[in-house]
């Protein structure tokens, strides 16, 4: 779970921005986004496929 901690002196716009940018780096929405529709082993097995390709070329 994201937490943000509001400092004393800091504005609600910084926070917001540091919440974002921690929700990013979780790979929270992109998890809600997938799970979004139901998806059919065929569909989850071409997706991990496809991430390990990815994976492979980037090394």
């Amino acid at each position: 779970m994201v937490q943000v901690v509001l400092g004393e002196d800091e504005g609600i716009e910084s926070a917001l921005r540091r919440f974002k940018r921690q929700v990013s780096k979780a790979g929270i929405l992109a998890d809600v986004k997938r799970r979004r529709h139901f998806e059919t082993p065929l569909e989850k097995k071409k997706r991990k496929r496809i991430a390990t390709r990815r994976k492979r070329r980037f090394r």
